[in-house]
């Protein structure tokens, strides 16, 4: 079966095309960072426009890289959420009608399943069951996956996701955007023991997460230097490593402790700040279990991811109407098994 798939969450066009016996066979992507680098931050209008410029060209590059046609593909799978609505929409509506015009399936795909499952199209691969960790600029999630589409959050970020600190505490340090990135970078500078920071809510027994306060740690530590004549870039760097320790530190803390509640041995952690380099030296120094990374080009929105999660729930008969519908906001436990 070959499926299309098309993600348009946000501000990344992905689009990709995954065959159940070859695998992905193509994907391309297209960043919008150059567009929104000047507002510090994505503008939702922006980004749906440029999505509409960008999406079907994109697909026509997809077939050409492919060497396949139109009427070669089996099924189709667009990102129906959660994201930004305008964005869903223009993914979802071209996504419905090309599988209108070839007469093939459809299919709404949740944009964090499709991150969660991009570990599977490693070698080698974990196996169900797992604990998930998927980390990113809208979402801080630990899922234990007792089955694939059998989802139960076990821990979630009561405030800003980890991603999303991140950037704010970049744009705090006057770091261009994309801030996430770029403040693990500046961090590599640090000395993350000149200031201490604390490691939210890990002194409690449950699993859910708060990273605003340790973003407004970081604002009073740096205001503190402002106020001392001390806003070096040393200083700042020294700032970025000590807050990247603290959110890293945090994140691994709590995947140790639902590890543990569960007595699961595997995990996959996926998700925009999957890329981080500590974050991927601290749980792969951890030895009792068998720790999952997508490759980093996959840890991103991607289109590789939503026609992988789109070929499996079709392949299980699931499949859209010709009314169609995006979800902003989509809790991942609503899910059907596949």
């Amino acid at each position: 079966m070959r499926v299309l798939g098309i993600e348009t969450s946000c501000d990344e066009t992905g689009i990709a095309i995954y065959d159940s016996e070859r695998g992905i066979v193509a994907d391309v992507l297209y960043s919008q960072i150059a567009l929104h680098e000047r507002y510090g931050g994505v503008v939702p209008e922006l980004a749906s426009r440029d999505h509409i410029r960008k999406t079907l060209p994109l697909i026509e590059t997809v077939l050409e890289k492919a060497d396949l046609k139109a009427s070669d593909l089996n099924g189709i799978a667009y990102t129906a959420g959660p994201g930004l609505v305008g964005a869903l929409l223009v993914g979802a509506l071209l996504g419905r009608s090309i599988a209108y015009g070839l007469n093939i399936p459809a299919i709404g795909v949740h944009h964090m399943e499709g991150h969660l499952l991009a570990a599977l199209l490693e070698s080698p691969k974990p196996t169900v069951p797992f604990l998930a960790l998927l980390v990113s600029g809208g979402h801080t999630l630990l899922i234990e996956v007792a089955a694939l589409g059998v989802y139960r959050v076990l821990g979630q970020s009561i405030d800003d996701a980890v991603g999303e600190a991140f950037d704010k505490t970049a744009k705090l340090l006057g770091l261009a955007y994309p801030g996430g990135p770029a403040l693990a970078q500046l961090a590599q500078k640090g000395d993350a023991k000149r200031f201490q920071f604390p490691r939210p809510m890990t002194d409690r027994a449950h699993l859910d997460f708060s990273f605003s306060g340790l973003k407004t740690h970081a604002m009073v530590t740096y205001k503190h230097l402002l106020a001392k004549g001390e806003d070096t870039e040393q200083s700042r760097a020294d700032i970025a490593a000590a807050f990247q320790e603290a959110a890293i530190d945090t994140l691994v803390i709590k995947c140790k402790r639902a590890l543990a509640q569960t007595g699961l041995k595997q995990l996959v952690v996926a998700g925009g700040v999957s890329a981080n380099r500590l974050l991927r030296e601290r749980l792969g120094e951890q030895t009792d279990i068998d720790v999952f990374f997508p490759r980093l080009e996959y840890c991103t929105d991607n289109g590789a991811m939503i026609a992988y999660a789109g070929c499996l729930r079709l392949q299980n008969g699931e499949g859209v109407g010709l009314t169609v519908g995006v979800k902003p906001r989509w809790p991942l436990d609503e899910l059907a098994a596949i």
